[in-house]
């Protein structure tokens, strides 16, 4: 009685320590430490439906030792024997079976957060908007878009054009996924990347002074005459202000570079106007380039986006193709 007394005795202490030990391991530490991960479960699912460790094993592609390795592994993590291994194959023990359920469950939850996330993604992939600056928008961005919907046919793409100022707005405003700007800077709450270089000429109609000139303009000429000019905040605006210190004077102020150049055109004045947008005008002698001297009007081409959120999806698939 008394050694059977002492048995139980022991027998209940041993019990009660190692319990006491097993709770305070499940207790502390996060529950990714405590339960098994979704592979090991996904593999315990198999065993119980296939009655083999080697064909659960070669049902989810990985070697049966690392499937053997991976249950022992699982058992360790729980404390209790899952499986029972056999010539005949492989059967759940009892804790198995339980344990199966409770897996079972926890994987199709994980199947279900799997689906939400891809329609998630889905969502975001059926659309992008882009604002761009008006050069960019007008003589860049549409060979671009139209070798993005190559590659994407089922993202139906918006384009926002404005000055930089206005591109810098609607991305921190979250009005577009991804902007293109002109500037000399980039705006503030932007991370950037340069995707090319631009240069400003001045230009004027046939008929101008400037167009019989033999010498090139020097900067205070320049600053000195009225110019038809973009608005301010525009990248071009931008550049010109800093290559003549604030000193340009505006005949007109015009919001889009269209407007500008059919304003230079028709013979209202010289103006300074992006190498890109000219090309046409310049070979059919519609509008002429002045050479100018010691004036920097180069500038880089960026694209931008808020800081610290990089482009992803088609945001991030067209700015690739504008590297390209």
């Amino acid at each position: 009685m008394s050694r059977g007394t002492g048995s139980d005795t022991g027998g209940g202490t041993g019990a009660g320590d190692g319990g006491h030990d097993t709770r305070a391991r499940h207790e502390g530490g996060s529950l990714a430490h405590r339960v098994p991960d979704l592979g090991a479960m996904e593999l315990l699912l198999a065993v119980a439906r296939l009655g083999s460790l080697g064909g659960a094993a070669r049902e989810l592609g990985i070697t049966q030792p690392a499937a053997s390795s991976r249950i022992r592994s699982m058992e360790r993590q729980l404390g209790v024997a899952l499986v029972d291994r056999s010539p005949r194959g492989s059967r759940l023990t009892d804790a198995g079976a339980l344990v199966t359920d409770w897996a079972r469950r926890i994987v199709e939850a994980a199947e279900a957060f799997d689906a939400g996330a891809q329609a998630l993604r889905d969502r975001r992939d059926s659309r992008l908007r882009v604002a761009a600056s008006m050069t960019i928008a007008e003589y860049l961005l549409p060979g671009w878009l139209v070798a993005l919907r190559t590659q994407l046919p089922d993202t139906a793409v918006s384009l926002l054009a404005g000055n930089s100022t206005a591109v810098a707005q609607r991305l921190l405003a979250d009005e577009a996924d991804l902007g293109f700007v002109e500037g000399v800077s980039v705006p503030t709450g932007l991370d950037s990347a340069v995707i090319g270089h631009d240069r400003l000429i001045v230009v004027t109609a046939p008929g101008h002074p400037w167009a019989r000139r033999r010498r090139p303009l020097k900067a205070a000429e320049l600053a000195a005459t009225p110019l038809i000019l973009r608005e301010k905040g525009s990248g071009t605006r931008q550049v010109l202000d800093a290559a003549l210190g604030g000193l340009a004077r505006p005949l007109i102020e015009l919001s889009s570079t269209t407007a500008v150049k059919a304003a230079a055109v028709g013979g209202a004045g010289p103006s300074v106007l992006s190498e890109l947008a000219v090309g046409e005008e310049l070979t059919t002698r519609r509008l002429v380039s002045v050479p100018v001297a010691d004036v920097v009007l180069a500038r880089d081409l960026r694209a931008v986006w808020p800081t610290g959120h990089r482009p992803t999806g088609p945001a991030r698939q067209l700015l690739s193709l504008t590297r390209a």
